[in-house]
């Protein structure tokens, strides 16, 4: 074994003597923290790793998790809880870093969000591919359990790489948000959507939220269910959703499972009552600003469990 830059290669053994090994190169980063910086665009970029224990050498799926508006990749590593999920699950949790001339960055989910981001048009689907093949030169995974999630405006990126680069994502999760009915994908995404009907800042049933603290900054959102719909059709999925029975916290707050059928991907939503626009599971910092917390669901593992179930069904 030979230890490279904190890239441990490990190169398969000849058969017997005389014989060449013949085995692929596995390539693993440590177990810990890390953080890579890459060029794209003629920009620098960042992105953050976490790495479970014990991945030494079989392939593994990966998490991109995407901050929502005004964030960054620190901050959402240290609210969503994934890492630790990674550490029971045994996937590797990645952070990419949107763009921002401070420390509030946000992503170009298009034309109508978010920030400097979607001003100057930053081309963030490629960044995020980008991010996918550097990491394939630190750690093996399986190119096919490569899951896109996001929060916020995050959400709305996940959704939109997803559709631009559906050879590149097994899954989508969007959590507080979603892209525009029209970014959807050519062939079918598997699809779950998080969102509470009494968000205060990205509105449920779509329309300008308020404006971004110590800005006059909005966002015209869209309806979650306009664009549900129209996933669901390139999904191929039957155009009526089946509702379960609502989940109920002590608190009161609900969550249903809307559920299209028939589909050569699945479309999933999770329609909260009561909670804001925090991830749920998640403590809020500002309630005043994004409304209550919930642990009706916990989105990561929500995010989880719909991911291996995708992986699973192949």
């Amino acid at each position: 074994m030979v230890l490279l830059a904190g890239i441990l290669v490990l190169v398969g053994c000849a058969e017997s003597p005389g014989e060449e090994a013949v085995a692929p190169v596995v390539v693993s980063l440590a177990e810990g923290d890390h953080e890579f910086a890459l060029v794209h665009d003629g920009e620098a970029r960042r992105y953050l790793v976490h790495v479970p224990p014990g991945l030494a050498g079989p392939p593994v799926a990966v998490v991109l998790s995407l901050h929502g508006g005004g964030g960054s990749a620190e901050q959402h590593q240290e609210q969503a809880g994934l890492d630790a999920l990674a550490d029971r699950e045994g996937f590797v949790a990645v952070y990419p870093d949107g763009v921002g001339r401070t420390s509030l960055h946000t992503w170009n989910a298009g034309e109508y969000c978010c920030g400097l981001a979607s001003r100057t048009d930053v081309d963030d689907v490629g960044y995020l591919a980008a991010v996918v093949g550097d990491l394939a030169a630190r750690v093996t995974f399986e190119t096919d359990r490569v899951v896109v999630a996001g929060h916020s405006n995050g959400a709305m990126m996940a959704s939109r790489a997803a559709a631009e680069r559906p050879d590149l994502f097994a899954a989508v999760v969007a959590v507080g948000a979603v892209a525009a009915p029209e970014q959807v994908p050519a062939t079918p995404v598997p699809m779950m959507q998080i969102h509470s009907v009494d968000d205060p800042r990205a509105r449920y049933e779509g329309g300008e939220g308020p404006p971004f603290p110590g800005t006059d900054s909005t966002v015209v959102h869209v309806a979650v269910i306009e664009t549900l719909t129209a996933w669901a059709g390139a999904n191929g999925c039957e155009s009526t959703p089946v509702e379960a029975e609502p989940t109920v916290a002590d608190n009161g707050h609900t969550a249903t499972r809307v559920e299209w059928t028939g589909c050569d991907a699945a479309v999933v939503h999770l329609r909260l009552t009561g909670a804001g626009h925090g991830w749920p599971g998640a403590p809020v910092g500002r309630e005043s600003v994004v409304g209550p917390a919930t642990d009706v669901v916990e989105a990561s593992e929500e995010l989880w469990r719909f991911a291996a179930g995708v992986f699973d069904g192949r």
